[in-house]
C-alpha cells in the first residue's frame, strides 16, 4: 500500500485537537531522528493512524515490509509491528540496522510452535515438506522448507508438487487453504487471537444491522467464518478491494486499526469496526519509536547458524 501524499494533513483534520497536540511534536521529532539518521520507519497495516500516516516510509503486510526493506537507501530500518516482522526485515537485509521499538511485542501464532515441534512432525510424517507461515520465528523457519503468507499460500503449496503437506501453525489458515486445492494438508493447531474470534454469528448480526454491507474476512480467521464472508483475503487483499471497488459499506474482519488506516484513505466509503485489538501491535507507539532511534532501542540479530536455513526458506518463497 502507497503512503498517500496527503494522508499526514488529513490524520490531523480527524484526530482530536487534543490527540493531535499529543502527536505533533513526537512526529516532528521522530521525522528529524530519521532525517539525521538515514532511517526509515516500516508499519505494518495493524499500526494505529498515527503511526500509519504519521511517521511510516512503507506500509503493508510484514512480506511486503521486508522486500520493500531490501531497495531502501537507509543506514536503520525501525519495525513498526511485532518480534517475527522484525526478524524477517534482518533476513532480508543482514547488514542493515533493525530496531524493534517493545521486544515484548510478540504473536500467538509465532508463540504456538518452536522449532523443537517442527521436528517432532517431520520425524513423525517423513518426506512430507513443511510450509511456514512468515508468522514465525526464525528459528522455526529455519528447520522448514518454505515459507508462506497468507496472500500466497495455496500457491506456494502446490508449487510443491507433492499429494501432502504439513502447513504451520496458523490451523485456520491451513484449513482454508485446504478447501481450494486438491494437497493434503496436515494442519498445526496454533490460532491468532484476534482473528480466532470472530464468528458466523458475528456476520449474520452485521447484514441484519447494515443491509447491503460487504464483509472481507482474513483467511486466519475460521472457516465457517470465511465461508459466509464476501471474500477472504490478506491485509493487502482487503486494502485493494477497498481502493478497486469502492464499497459503500464494508467490514474488515481482522485488527480493527487496518479500518481505521484504510478508512482515512477511502472517506467515500462508510467502514464499519468491529473491533478486535491485537495486544502486541499496540505496544508499538510513537514514544517507543522515538526512543529506538535516539537510544539504537533494541537491534534485532538473528543467529548466523538460524539465519542461513530461515533465510532460504524465505527466498524459496519469493523465487515462486
Amino acid at each position: 500500500m502507497a503512503i498517500e501524499p496527503h494522508a499526514l494533513d488529513r490524520l490531523r483534520d480527524l484526530l482530536p485537537p487534543p490527540d493531535w497536540a499529543l502527536f505533533e511534536p513526537e512526529i516532528a521529532a521522530i521525522a528529524e531522528l530519521k532525517r539525521r539518521r538515514k532511517a526509515v520507519v516500516l508499519a505494518h497495516n495493524y499500526q494505529t493512524p498515527e503511526i500509519f500516516h504519521g511517521v511510516a516510509d512503507v506500509v503493508g503486510d510484514s512480506l511486503h515490509l521486508a522486500r520493500v526493506a531490501a531497495g531502501l537507501e537507509a543506514e536503520v530500518i525501525v519495525m513498526a509491528g511485532v518480534h517475527f516482522m522484525a526478524e524477517t526485515v534482518k533476513l532480508l537485509n543482514p547488514r542493515r540496522r533493525v530496531l524493534m521499538p517493545d521486544l515484548e511485542a510478540g504473536c500467538s501464532l509465532a508463540s504456538s510452535i518452536t522449532p523443537e515441534d517442527v521436528l517432532a512432525l517431520k520425524a513423525a510424517h517423513p518426506g512430507v515438506p513443511v510450509v511456514t507461515y512468515v508468522n514465525t520465528s526464525a528459528a522455526v523457519k529455519a528447520v522448514s522448507d518454505i515459507c508462506c503468507t497468507s496472500g500466497n499460500a495455496r500457491a506456494v503449496v502446490e508449487s510443491l508438487g507433492v499429494p501432502r503437506v504439513l502447513m504451520l501453525p496458523d490451523e485456520y489458515l491451513a484449513r482454508n487453504v485446504a478447501r481450494e486445492t486438491h494437497v493434503e494438508i496436515i494442519a498445526w493447531n496454533g490460532h491468532c487471537e484476534v482473528h480466532e474470534r470472530f464468528t458466523p454469528a458475528d456476520i449474520a448480526e452485521l447484514r441484519e444491522t447494515y443491509p447491503g454491507v460487504t464483509v472481507l474476512a482474513h483467511p486466519e480467521c475460521p472457516p465457517e467464518v470465511v465461508a459466509v464472508a464476501d471474500l477472504s483475503g490478506s491485509t493487502a487483499v482487503m486494502a485493494n478491494y477497498v481502493a478497486a471497488h469502492k464499497p459503500a459499506r464494508v467490514v474488515l474482519l481482522t485488527e480493527c486499526s487496518m479500518s481505521d488506516n484504510v478508512a482515512l484513505l477511502h472517506p467515500d466509503t462508510d467502514f464499519v469496526r468491529p473491533c478486535n485489538l491485537c495486544p502486541h501491535m499496540k505496544r508499538i507507539t510513537l514514544k517507543a519509536i522515538r526512543a529506538a532511534l535516539e537510544e539504537d532501542r533494541h537491534e534485532v540479530t538473528v543467529d548466523p547458524a538460524i539465519a542461513v536455513p530461515a533465510r532460504r526458506s524465505i527466498e524459496r518463497m519469493l523465487a515462486l
